[in-house]
């Protein structure tokens, strides 16, 4: 008897809503990106509990006639490719076939759709049609999901609480409404709007109606092109960082996608912007041929793959590190935060584990303003509501701004922080990261240069090693050189330091050259020379300079100032915290009462 038998229709789409139906949101966002493809120009989603106990997305698409609208629920029927070259000319959000299907067979779907003439409502149970008739003409489609994974007990209980689903849905939505600034989107749970975009098809605008004015106030437009690949978004200055990438959202074609690459190219490009565990919020819209995408590599099509990567990560990058050259970003002390801004404490641990889409961890789902869980480096002396702010789209000021800015130093507080002033208001400038930066921009300078100074040591540093340490150094004892170490055996797997770079810090030569070692023991194989020097320029400027509660005067904090405002990036330390704080005038003003606009 045979053991290998044909499985059953129904059988096939519950494993298929395995891959494409993982929670309440995979749902939502099948069905949403339908309605796109519909090309709808209002889609409203409307939840209860959570999506828990049901969904309905409702659009003003083309609809479907009833032949289609029954043929929709057949596997791999999809009206997005025809004949196999179209695989590689996808310009839709699905084309696979599966999701339909795979939704119908694990749960309650009722559908109403018309493309405005005899309307087709259909009723299908577990894969079963158990209604079929006309209905209204209304243009569009209407479909209801109701009793998701009633037949699959195993997947139900995999379900999480009602608020991380919802926080999950509301999450993708915003994504897609960044994705999407032409069409209208409404969300709602218990007929409570947790999400209402314009449709106004401005970028910007979207972004202030998704993040509000804190985020859409400190926004920075970028554009670019190379041969291969437009850019094109909006990037927020390192005042505004989150705890996680999830607010770093890439667009190809239209399509929400995962690449670790483009992820990369934004991250590098913030380097010493921020602190590595923080990560700045950026919209970017990648337009390229499809021929060079490939996003059949995952049910979700999701992740993609990108020809010419290496030529779209320099485009990236460089467009990024250029916009935030030019720009002026000196923190405002008092950024406009709204008071009714709350952390709901009962789900965030919930949402740091659910809503980590593939990365390490998220920290933030804005579902309300009392309910949103935020994260971010700010400045917030007092509260001003965000009522008393208008969406403008203002233009950025440029860096030459900061390279001419003069700053009167004024006296220090607490031995750590440079008071200083102008004509536009007053500044608070950290004595260390200030110096710190001046010190790490003179050390990378000189080391891309060449012109690294040694000197031999009185008692030279020895450095004992295992074997396979040992041949590690080995290995590296022309890069060694290269930084001005020059090392020679000194018995068995034993080396001494017979000539050490002048950069070094007095007192602290051995403990430098023993991370030095460390450092490249540790990297072993995956050693990179590049950014082993970025580290050894982090450190050598850390120690040069002057540390906090260490009084100045007036001579040398004139002096910090005006070699700061020459730097590339004064606006941070080298690990990326703030060195400059700017309180204006009209801020001081209001903080004091006296200017009540």
């Amino acid at each position: 008897m045979s053991k290998i038998k044909v499985m059953s229709e129904n059988l096939a789409n519950k494993i298929s809503a395995g891959e494409v139906v993982e929670r309440v949101s995979s749902v939502v966002k099948e069905l949403v990106e339908n309605a796109i493809d519909a090309s709808s120009k209002d889609i409203n989603i409307s939840l209860t509990n959570g999506g828990l106990n049901g969904i309905v997305v409702q659009d003003n698409g083309i609809g479907m006639d009833e032949k289609d609208a029954i043929l929709a629920f057949s596997r791999h029927a999809t009206s997005k490719l025809l004949k196999e070259d179209d695989l590689f000319f996808i310009n839709t959000l699905g084309f696979r076939g599966e999701a339909l299907p795979s939704i119908a067979s694990v749960s309650e779907v009722d559908l109403t759709t018309s493309t405005g003439d005899v309307g087709t409502h259909i009723k299908i149970k577990g894969g079963e049609v158990l209604i079929n008739e006309h209905s209204d003409a209304r243009k569009g489609t209407k479909i209801e999901v109701k009793n998701l994974f009633y037949n699959t007990p195993a997947r139900l209980k995999f379900l999480k609480s009602e608020q991380t689903e919802l926080a999950n849905c509301v999450s993708f939505v915003e994504r897609l409404a960044l994705a999407n600034p032409s069409i209208r989107f409404t969300l709602e749970n218990n007929n409570n709007i947790l999400v209402k975009t314009s449709g106004s098809n401005d970028l910007k605008k979207t972004i202030h109606e998704i993040y509000g004015l804190q985020v859409s106030s400190k926004l920075i437009e970028i554009k670019a092109s190379n041969d291969d690949y437009d850019i094109f978004g909006y990037i927020c200055k390192p005042e505004i960082l989150k705890s996680s990438r999830n607010y770093m959202i890439t667009m190809v074609n239209g399509r929400i996608v995962r690449n670790q690459d483009l992820n990369k190219a934004i991250n590098d490009a913030y380097y010493t912007y921020k602190p590595d565990i923080k990560y700045p919020v950026v919209i970017l819209n990648i337009y390229t041929d499809p021929t060079l995408v490939d996003v059949n590599i995952h049910p979700t099509k999701q992740d993609i793959k990108m020809s010419k990567i290496k030529d779209l990560y320099s485009l990236i990058n460089n467009t990024i590190k250029d916009a935030l050259y030019n720009n002026l970003l000196i923190p405002d002390a008092t950024l406009r935060v709204s008071s009714n801004f709350k952390v709901n404490h009962e789900i965030l641990s919930d949402i740091l584990k659910e809503n980590n889409v593939n990365e390490e961890k998220s920290e933030k789902i804005h579902l309300t303003k009392d309910h949103a869980i935020e994260n971010q480096t700010s400045f917030d002396f007092g509260s001003i509501k965000e009522d008393e702010e208008e969406y403008s789209d203002d233009k950025n000021i440029i860096n030459k701004e900061m390279k001419s800015l003069v700053l009167y130093p004024i006296g220090q507080a607490l031995g750590t922080y440079i008071l200083a002033e102008n004509d536009e208001g007053f500044y608070l400038i950290d004595q260390h990261a200030a110096q710190e930066r001046v010190n790490y921009e003179k050390i990378k300078k000189a080391f891309a240069a060449k012109k690294i100074n040694t000197i031999s040591p009185l008692i030279p540093v020895t450095i004992e090693l295992s074997k396979s340490d040992a041949i590690i150094i080995n290995k590296n004892i022309e890069y060694l050189k290269s930084l001005g170490f020059i090392l020679e055996e000194f018995g068995v797997n034993t080396y001494a330091v017979k000539e050490e770079p002048t950069w070094l810090v007095s007192d602290y030569e051995e403990e430098t050259i023993r991370e030095v070692i460390d450092q490249i023991i540790l990297k072993g194989s995956d050693f990179d020379p590049l950014k082993f020097n970025d580290h050894i320029c982090k450190t050598a400027a850390c120690k040069m300079s002057i540390k906090a509660n260490t009084p100045m005067s007036m001579e040398a904090m004139q002096e910090l100032l005006n070699e700061l405002v020459l730097c590339d990036n004064p606006y941070n330390c080298c690990h990326g915290r703030p060195s400059i704080i700017k309180f204006s005038i009209y801020d001081l003003e209001r903080m004091f009462k006296r200017s009540m606009n």
